[in-house]
Parts: C-alpha cells; structure tokens; sequence
C-alpha cells in the first residue's frame, strides 16, 4: 500500500550507550512531530527508543515484529511471508548459518526498509551502529537500503541530531 507520507526506517544496534538512546528519542520525536512515518522493528534499544520518540510525538509507526510479541510489542506486524525470507537469503551474507529464528528476524528487516509489501521503500534510513560498522542485524537493513539506493545516516559514525535534520531539510526538498 503506498503512501506519499514521508518514511524512514529508524534501526539500530541493541549496544546503544544512555547518550545515544537520549538522541533517538528526540529524533523520534521530532520525526512524529515532523509528521514522518516510523519503520522500526521492536528490538531492544535503538528501535525501542524511535518508537518510543514517536509515540511522545503521536506519530505514525509500522513496527515490523518477527513473531507475535515479540520484546512485549503488541505490533500486528509480525508475520514473515515466504517473499521476506527470500529477501532475507538474498541479502544476507551467512543464511544457511542462521537459526530459523534468526532468520525471521533477519527478514523482517526487508520489512522495515521496503514496507508491508515490499514494494513501498522508506525515503531515508537513520541507525546507529557501534563506530558506524556494519553489524548486526542492523547490517541487513543497511545492505537492502543500499541496494535501492536508499540514503543511510549512521549517527554510530558521529552524525548529531542537528546535522541529521540539516541534512533530512534539503534531502526532502527533493522528495
């Protein structure tokens, strides 16, 4: 389903320090404020807090579970069809390795960047990694937004919030 609201995915890293899950609570909110949709996937920490940050603001969220409940989210986002999975081998660099869990959270990440269809990319990716690195599964979401050119800001590579909105203002110029 596609909506010409402006999306974002905002993911990340469950090794966020104190200081970093503060800023995404403000990015989260100041993106609800902004009227944006969040994508996320209820994960501890970073995902937590853009929810969290966008609940405060009364945003719009899509959370994308991996299985019902999943961290407690009461998300009705949590089935895996066979077309994410097929993402998730096709972007993942070790699938036969993965856990079949694993692998449901691997591919609800297609989710998050390409929507319920997979046919509906986010407009831009925030995360934080450690350092910036691509880890985790934070990675997967990174390479999927790669892929179809997806502009990714990694606050993990030093990014304040007020570079990111500088930067987001002439990004959406253009949207």
């Amino acid at each position: 389903m596609y909506n010409d609201k402006i999306k974002y995915a905002g993911i990340g890293s469950r090794q966020a320090t104190d200081e970093v899950l503060e800023n995404i609570l403000e990015i989260g909110q100041e993106f609800a404020d902004r009227g944006y949709i969040l994508r996320s996937g209820g994960a501890n920490g970073v995902d937590q807090f853009f929810e969290i940050g966008c609940n405060l603001g009364g945003g719009e969220k899509e959370i994308f579970l991996p299985w019902k409940n999943f961290n407690n989210n009461k998300s009705f986002r949590f089935e895996v069809g066979e077309d994410a999975l097929a993402m998730g081998e096709k972007f993942h660099p070790r699938w036969d390795r993965l856990s079949e869990k694993a692998k449901l959270l691997i591919s609800r990440n297609s989710y998050q960047i390409l929507g319920e269809e997979l046919d509906d990319p986010v407009n831009f990716v925030v995360c934080w990694t450690p350092e910036g690195k691509e880890i985790g599964g934070t990675a997967q979401g990174i390479r999927i937004a790669n892929f179809y050119k997806i502009p990714i800001f990694n606050l993990g590579k030093g990014l304040t919030p007020k570079e990111l909105y500088d930067m987001l203002d002439k990004l959406i110029m253009f949207v």
